[in-house]
């Protein structure tokens, strides 16, 4: 039981940079001169917290060969020196980089979600954003959305919201040490908060739109549709999608864009009521990750026999993903649809369906940021997320740094959104059809195409 209780409450989440999309305290920096006497105690505790945990919480004792004691040498002074609470978490970032490694990360107290709600008050404009070639990339549109109202389409190129050119943003990231993957997550979730913002306001976009012309739109924000995740300890509240209907030919498609125990009921239930579909997509792009747990979790509803995801190993011992058969299982083909936004539990879920063979894995390798961490509050009110294991998959595979790579690959570019098409979710398709005609799923489903349903609970 205390085994499976670390793996509960173990996160595998990449953070990224803070959105409107969830309640955020707008405490802006505040000058040493203006602070209590106290802050420099707090700040150098803080310090002490974050090297040391490092050094004695870290899986690997040797941390990859980085010595430690130098980092610490080189990045105390800097910190000591720190004029605001902002360049003192710089700092400490700076500092966790030198591991060249996901899961590391500093959170500031105003980038916390602090309110205790299910209800978001973000808005936004129906958008999503991928960085492809270099460019800030319209993903996707959401049908009846006020961006698609406006002419927005998905393979636009966004050039400057309001006042600041995307450019801008790139540049920021020029010299970080982090992965290419990771990157581009940081950049388009960074262009997907600035077009996000407060509900009935006005966000201007400049775009190039399909023939590379510069056009101008002028958008009113509207309020998100999705609900915030409760708090759970020191895990911040999060901004949760889930979507749940039949494709044509009675397929199910599921889609989340996190995992947090907001839904984890909705995607069995979910499964469940796709009994007799002739497969099932589960769609992760952009699925940053979320409780670990949850991945042997949901595939328990998709297997009849006992089996493991992955493990994650320590400084001392191990500590399997055991998934556990469950009542009235789904076995008929499952298709995982990832790409370069999918981070971390969706890494573990992904890897370890596709190692058992229980799931093809189609679309593009995922950010290979796959490590357990948990969160911790320092004495600043900042929190840490620090990884302290590393996985591997069944096979033995290690994800952090590679990644997953897809049974069948399909690379999203901005010439098939222009034409309006999802050629990775077409694939998915194409893989159901080709294994329900082989004798590996179950018959259709009579209860119709596209028919969404609502999974929650009263």
């Amino acid at each position: 039981m205390k085994r499976l209780l670390l793996i509960l409450i173990v996160c595998c989440l990449l953070l990224v940079a803070p959105s409107t999309r969830a309640y955020q305290q707008q405490t802006p920096p505040q000058p040493v001169a203006a602070v209590a006497s106290g802050t420099a105690t707090l700040r150098q505790e803080t310090f002490d917290i974050v090297w040391r945990t490092v050094k004695e919480k870290h899986w690997d004792p040797t941390l990859g060969g980085v010595d430690w004691d130098n980092v610490r040498r080189q990045y105390e002074p800097k910190a000591n020196a720190a004029k605001t609470d902002r360049e003192f978490y710089i700092v400490l970032q700076e500092m966790l980089g030198e591991l060249h490694q996901s899961h590391f990360a500093i959170i500031p107290p105003e980038a916390i979600v602090t309110e205790d709600t299910h209800e978001p008050q973000g808005g936004g404009i129906g958008v999503d954003v991928r960085f492809i070639d270099g460019q800030a990339v319209i993903s996707k549109v959401e049908p009846g959305s006020r961006a698609a109202a406006a002419g927005i389409r998905t393979g636009f190129v966004v050039l400057q919201v309001n006042e600041t050119p995307v450019q801008r943003v790139i540049d920021r990231f020029k010299n970080s040490q982090e992965s290419a993957a990771i990157q581009k997550l940081r950049l388009a979730r960074v262009v997907l908060a600035l077009i996000d913002g407060k509900p009935d306001t006005t966000v201007k976009l400049t775009v190039l739109d399909g023939e590379d012309k510069q056009r101008e739109f002028a958008v009113q924000r509207e309020r998100l549709k999705g609900e915030m995740s409760a708090r759970l300890g020191n895990f911040p509240p999060q901004y949760t999608e889930f979507e749940a209907k039949r494709l044509d030919g009675g397929i199910g498609y599921i889609r989340f864009n996190i995992f947090v125990m907001l839904v984890l009921d909705r995607i069995k239930d979910a499964i469940r009521n796709f009994h007799g579909a002739p497969g099932i997509i589960i769609d992760i792009r952009g699925n940053p990750g979320g409780f670990g747990g949850m991945a042997p979790g949901i595939a328990g509803v998709l297997q009849k026999t006992q089996t493991s995801l992955g493990v994650m190993t320590m400084r001392a011992g191990y500590q399997n993903f055991v998934a556990f058969p469950q009542p009235n299982p789904y076995t008929g083909p499952v298709v995982i649809l990832t790409d370069g936004c999918s981070g971390s539990t969706s890494e573990i879920f992904a890897a370890g369906m596709q190692d058992i063979g229980r799931a093809v894995v189609v679309g593009e390798r995922t950010m290979g940021a796959a490590l357990p961490s948990v969160f911790f509050k320092l004495p600043t009110g900042a929190i840490f997320q620090y990884a302290f294991a590393d996985f591997k998959t069944p096979k033995g595979a290690l994800v952090e740094g590679n990644g997953v790579k897809p049974d069948v690959e399909v690379k999203l570019t901005r010439k098939v959104l222009l034409e309006g098409r999802d050629p990775q979710l077409e694939s998915a398709v194409e893989q159901i059809k080709k294994r329900a005609g082989s004798g590996t799923g179950s018959s259709p489903s009579t209860n119709g195409s596209n028919k969404e349903f609502d999974t929650r609970k009263e």
